[in-house]
């Protein structure tokens, strides 16, 4: 699904998509990225570090100027770090395009500023695990990990506590959690190769948090993982206009570093 917003900046000359200072790009943009910043992240410290995430990932730099200014407009929003050692965020180069995608640490961080969780967490269940679960008017789970050969994953589980006491959790099947990378990553290769745990963790999270009283900026900015915005360098606008199209699930590997591999 991608989305096209136009931005109005009059200090940034038309056709910005041909230019090749990328980080002067990007510090013409740091008006924009203020305005959407929480306080907590400076502007100045945003660019730094998409200035330095293109520098690390020679791909990033070859995307779109507008694909990568609109994840990082994406970034800012929902005030996560992109490419950090946090690990809570990502720029994902596909093809030409630049792609925002949020870890499952990352839609964690997000459950936890909403205030409403005392807890979220999300686990792999092995074949040698003891794993035990019910649903029903008294559902219940049980996981206790295998302390040697655990084997290969067959479930996995994520669960919730709310400040007020009330929990809730979600099980998925490894047959389930494919099916679900079937339907949604239709790329040759995938971050699920070289990432399936991480990839599963996030998938089961994002599903119970639908239960979960969530609050709307929460909403929205779950709403922003795994879209490609393009911005219109050169044209005016007020207000977003969003067009939408089929989204494709991008390809990438975090290294030791936290440097992302497209």
């Amino acid at each position: 699904m991608a989305n096209t917003i136009d931005l109005k900046n009059p200090q940034v000359p038309a056709k910005k998509e041909k230019q090749d200072n990328i980080g002067t790009l990007i510090d013409a943009y740091k008006d924009k990225f203020a305005k959407a910043l929480p306080s907590t992240i400076t502007p100045e410290r945003f660019a730094r570090i998409a200035t330095t995430a293109i520098a690390a990932n020679p791909a990033l730099a070859k995307c779109t100027q507008s694909s990568l200014i609109g994840a990082l407009l994406q970034s800012a929003s929902v005030g996560l770090e992109p490419n950090s050692p946090l690990g809570q965020a990502y720029l994902i180069p596909y093809g030409n395009d630049c792609q925002f995608q949020i870890s499952y640490k990352g839609i964690i961080e997000l459950a936890h500023r909403t205030g409403q969780l005392k807890s979220i967490e999300a686990h792999c269940v092995h074949e040698g695990d003891l794993f035990e679960y019910e649903l029903g008017l008294e559902p219940k789970l049980k996981h206790i990990p295998a302390k040697t050969g655990r084997g290969d994953v067959v479930w996995v589980y994520a669960i919730y506590h709310l400040n007020t006491g009330g929990y809730g959790f979600e099980v998925m099947s490894k047959e389930d959690i494919n099916k679900h990378r079937r339907q949604y990553s239709k790329a040759r290769t995938s971050p699920w190769d070289s990432a399936w745990d991480e990839r599963a963790k996030k998938t089961v999270i994002k599903k119970v948090l639908k239960y979960a009283p969530m609050s709307s900026e929460f909403v929205r900015a779950t709403a922003a993982d795994e879209h490609t915005l393009t911005v219109d360098l050169s044209a005016d606008f007020d207000e977003p206009t969003i067009n939408e199209e089929n989204f494709v699930d991008a390809d990438y590997e975090v290294d030791e570093d936290g440097v992302v591999n497209g």
